[in-house]
């Protein structure tokens, strides 16, 4: 349970951090931009694979409560990462597609950012 409540207050900060960048500076338009450059989808796959495989290995968790999340997270963030280096073009195109959903997007970041935090404390 203890590495459960490090990974919710982890992932719960980092998601309530992103999502009042995304709302408030319109930070998310600005990624969707970078998605063009391959040199950049890249690296930061590069960095989700690592955040993704650790979370994989550290909490591969399948239970009927929250923290099925964390699993599902981690397992979520390890395929991105993979898809980032392997197919940068689709990160791409994926990224146009969603836009126009960035005010929905980050508030739902914020959503399960401060869930998370709420479940850790």
């Amino acid at each position: 349970m203890e590495i459960s409540i490090f990974f919710a207050k982890f992932l719960g900060g980092f998601y309530v951090i992103f999502g009042l960048l995304f709302l408030g500076a319109k930070f998310l338009g600005k990624v969707i931009e970078m998605t063009k450059d391959k040199a950049f989808v890249i690296s930061t796959g590069y960095i989700s694979l690592l955040l993704g495989l650790a979370t994989v290995i550290l909490h591969n968790i399948w239970v009927l409560d929250w923290r099925v999340v964390i699993t599902i997270l981690g397992w979520s963030t390890l395929i991105k990462g993979i898809l980032k280096i392997g197919f940068p073009e689709f990160i791409n195109k994926q990224a146009q597609r969603f836009k126009s959903q960035q005010t929905l997007e980050a508030m739902m970041l914020l959503f399960l950012g401060v869930w998370l935090l709420w479940l850790s404390f």
